[in-house]
């Protein structure tokens, strides 16, 4: 390598950024060395001082274009690495937006869900309090009178005046005191009609017919089950247990 394109035991600061000026600044100071007018060469070196502040120091025996290529390729790789970050950063933000839409797409999901399931609790809560209403809605009143009921009839007023969740216990009662016979006396004891209350009398609180009218006594029977049971079924529990209720 020729003198001219190496620097000898000595270092040039403050660069220019072209490599040319870098080769005149270098010729230069070669120049003084052999000889060449100090003026001239000095006048070189003292314009490269002046104007160039932006490259490093250059250490001795380094060629001038080797390192301009290192710190070209330097800022390369730091520019790189900058837009690399940026890109990185702009992926993270959008992950980052898409979770939290989709976050919210759920939770308004969750909130039409959750509002649809009450509004068929409710709707499913109104029903059966009607059908509730209407199956337990007759009285001892809503029947004809008649001069006798045969047993399907009596049965048929029941289902008309017991809850539909009820019926089936209080028929259970029913079949094993009387027999569906509203008239069903016992001798022994003067137990009466349907659900065969002793005495007879009491239910006269349910209606003067209380003989005669197996609604009535329906009426009477219901109001003493859930009095003292709860419900009819509360009643036929407790007679499965005690044969008497």
């Amino acid at each position: 390598m020729s003198e001219g394109n190496r620097v000898t035991g000595m270092s040039v600061r403050g660069f220019a950024v072209a490599s040319a000026t870098a080769v005149t600044t270098v010729g230069a100071a070669v120049g003084v060395a052999s000889g060449e007018d100090q003026s001239t060469a000095t006048g070189d070196v003292e314009v490269v001082a002046a104007d160039a502040t932006l490259l490093a120091e250059i250490p001795a025996g380094t060629s001038v274009q080797a390192h301009a290529a290192a710190l070209t390729q330097q800022a390369d790789a730091q520019s790189s690495a900058a837009d690399s970050d940026a890109r990185r950063q702009a992926q993270e933000a959008a992950r980052i937006q898409a979770a939290e839409a989709a976050a919210e797409r759920r939770a308004e999901a969750d909130a039409e869900r959750e509002a649809q399931e009450q509004a068929e609790r409710e709707e499913a809560e109104r029903a059966a309090l009607a059908a509730q209403s209407a199956s337990s809605s007759a009285g001892s009143g809503d029947f004809p009178i008649q001069s006798s009921y045969t047993k399907a009839e009596i049965q048929a007023m029941a289902q008309q005046m017991v809850a539909a969740d009820q019926y089936t216990c209080f028929s259970a009662i029913v079949e094993h005191e009387s027999g569906w016979d509203y008239t069903a006396t016992n001798p022994s004891s003067g137990a009466y009609g349907l659900m065969q209350a002793l005495p007879g009398s009491k239910m006269a609180s349910a209606g003067a017919d209380w003989q005669t009218n197996p609604a009535t006594q329906i009426s009477w029977g219901l109001n003493y089950m859930d009095d003292r049971y709860g419900s009819p079924c509360g009643a036929w529990e407790f007679w499965q247990a005690n044969n008497w209720y």
